[in-house]
């Protein structure tokens, strides 16, 4: 049966980078392919940033690919006015997907790019595991003229879900991120994560790390880290500092996702945003969208083999010395694609 995937391209470079993709796809497999709007351009042409039949086609997807969402044309501090990223956290509730998984994996080819030393970097191969569905993000939000409030709440539930999401992806270690000193929420997390681990995981090691430790550590000592599993905020910001081991962040994939039974399809998206700036220049990289796309062909469509072509014909490109201008290079988007097709 011919796998579906449903294409979001989304905004900025996100068209650019979901073309490339699509070659890259056609490369390895026979796929059928659903495009739908996100974000700004949703908003756009249907003063949403998601609507009901993009989400009906997401369900009906086997998988579902994001190029990026938002930018300034949106940007409005008025709390009533549709925002693309809106169009996003919509997304991943309405598809049920509680876990966004990041693996950092600096590439040897450029160890020379990332801005820490060498020897700092080398070895690094981590995870985040971020819960998306709790938090501050998702909490009931006030505003007046004289203040505004965002409330910060989780359940137990949500907390063991990802939690062994966490655990069950770890090789020796989890290293579970909070700020049990000062916040309830944290204080819950910890308790929970702590009882999940001895109720079901007592072969793994856990430790627990706040926040500002584990931003410190990312940096003094990556290899330090196994899986690094944390609530939806301090995730979103921690992914992204651990997105520059690698370099730039436009070599970091993502995938987010939920239960296995009933299976929901998996979001894959790279780490990047929309990158307004450069949009229409050709020159944005596209490696961290088809290293997304490699992960949503293992972890969603079951294609391993189709994986690992896509992984090795994009180190095969850096060997090349293909580098995009986020790398230091020249390289086009239509280069590097042209010379990780040339490997499949």
């Amino acid at each position: 049966m011919i796998k579906r995937i449903a294409m979001l391209p989304g905004d900025g470079i996100g068209p650019e980078i979901m073309a490339a993709t699509r070659e890259v796809l056609n490369a390895v497999g026979e796929f059928k392919f659903d495009v739908q709007q996100i974000g700004g351009a949703s908003i756009d042409a249907h003063g949403v940033p998601l609507t009901a039949e993009t989400l009906a086609a997401c369900r009906r997807a086997d998988a579902v690919l994001l190029g990026a969402v938002g930018g300034p044309k949106w940007d409005s501090t008025n709390p009533d006015a549709p925002r693309p990223e809106r169009g996003l956290l919509e997304l991943r509730k309405g598809l049920g997907l509680y876990a966004n998984v990041r693996p950092v994996r600096p590439l040897r080819q450029l160890y020379d790019a990332s801005p820490l030393r060498r020897e700092r970097i080398e070895d690094v191969d981590l995870l985040v595991v971020r819960e998306l569905t709790g938090g501050i993000y998702f909490g009931e939000k006030t505003r007046t003229s004289e203040n505004a409030t965002d409330l910060c709440s989780y359940t137990v539930k949500e907390i063991e879900r990802v939690a062994r999401t966490a655990f069950n992806a770890a090789h020796a270690k989890v290293t579970s991120v909070d700020k049990a000193n000062v916040l309830e929420t944290s204080r819950l997390w910890r308790e929970v994560v702590s009882e999940v681990q001895d109720r079901e995981y007592p072969h793994v090691e856990l430790e627990h790390m706040l926040v500002d430790n584990a931003a410190m550590q990312l940096i003094a000592n990556p290899r330090h880290f196994d899986v690094l599993l944390t609530e939806n905020m301090f995730g979103d910001i921690l992914s992204d500092e651990a997105a520059m081991l690698t370099g730039s962040i436009g070599m970091l994939p993502s995938a987010s996702l939920g239960d296995r039974e009933p299976r929901a399809p998996g979001l894959y998206e790279p780490v990047h945003g929309s990158a307004p700036d450069i949009a229409g220049e050709g020159i944005a990289n596209p490696m961290a969208m088809f290293l997304s796309a490699a992960l949503m062909l293992r972890n969603s469509l079951d294609l391993e083999e189709q994986a690992l072509e896509v992984e090795s014909a994009v180190e095969r490109a850096l060997d090349d010395g293909v580098r995009t201008p986020d790398l230091g290079g020249a390289a086009s988007t239509a280069d590097a694609t042209r010379a990780v097709l040339y490997y499949l």
